[in-house]
């Protein structure tokens, strides 16, 4: 068992979440029961997610993807009103870690996913690792763009979408998980032959084939399951509490 503020400072540290600025908040969302003894991860704080924390008597509910977006509504009704309901109906906190978590130089996201597809990071396209969003690596064999997919679609478990516009070996390979489709651009100034994220929008095709750079659309959900199960494990291990993470599956 540990205090939730300790916990939360614990994280806030770790992720150093202060530093950045985010289209939300970074931290504790919502305030349940001081004493926790049991975490329950997931991507989304969605309502399937509520209800699997509300049955395995989660004290506390980390995710990557919280409330209060920048632009939402404000009003406290539908769907908001009964999300924030079972948390605070149940006394389950909810703690939210969006760019911090796709930062970490280990816990993160973008680390996660670069260490499960075989990618080398040598640094970010816009900082320093670890404060960067956009990862520059070498993958740890030699690869085109066709082989490259077929190792993304064996290692997630789902087949992305690609768009070829580098031929032959893949020397320099970016990375950025979720929706980061528009950050081509800054993948292929940095050097990179392809660019790996979640999502991809009409104009990310055009780019792909005229920057000469092959661009693949892994899943924005498929390519950010991996830091909030590392930082829940993280917990676990510091705190020695229990820990589960739930898989509510999302084809996007």
């Amino acid at each position: 068992m540990i205090r939730r503020d300790e916990l939360v400072a614990a994280c806030q540290a770790e992720l150093r979440a202060e530093g950045f600025r985010d289209y939300t908040v970074n931290g504790l969302q919502v305030a349940g029961r001081e004493r926790v003894t049991r975490i329950m991860s997931g991507v989304t704080a969605c309502q399937a997610l509520l209800d699997e924390a509300v049955a395995w008597g989660a004290d506390l509910l980390l995710v990557h993807h919280g409330y209060f977006w920048k632009n939402e509504p404000v009003p406290i009704t539908g769907i908001k009103q009964r999300r924030l309901k079972t948390l605070l109906g149940h006394d389950i906190s909810l703690l939210a870690y969006h760019l911090p978590l796709d930062a970490h130089i280990t816990l993160g996201n973008n680390a996660r996913l670069s260490e499960r597809l075989g990618l080398r990071a040598s640094g970010c396209a816009d900082g320093e690792l670890g404060e960067g969003l956009v990862w520059l690596g070498e993958p740890d064999l030699s690869l085109d763009d066709t082989a490259l997919a077929a190792r993304i679609a064996e290692r997630l478990g789902r087949e992305p979408l690609l768009v070829s516009g580098h031929e032959g070996p893949l020397e320099r390979i970016a990375w950025c998980t979720g929706g980061a489709q528009d950050m081509i651009t800054l993948a292929h100034e940095a050097g990179a032959q392809a660019f790996i994220s979640g999502e991809i929008s009409e104009r990310t095709t055009h780019l792909a084939r005229e920057l000469g750079i092959s661009y693949l659309a892994a899943g924005h959900h498929a390519t950010e399951r991996y830091g909030v199960q590392a930082l829940g494990d993280w917990l676990a291990e510091r705190f020695a509490i229990e820990h589960r993470f739930v898989d509510i599956d999302n084809p996007a």
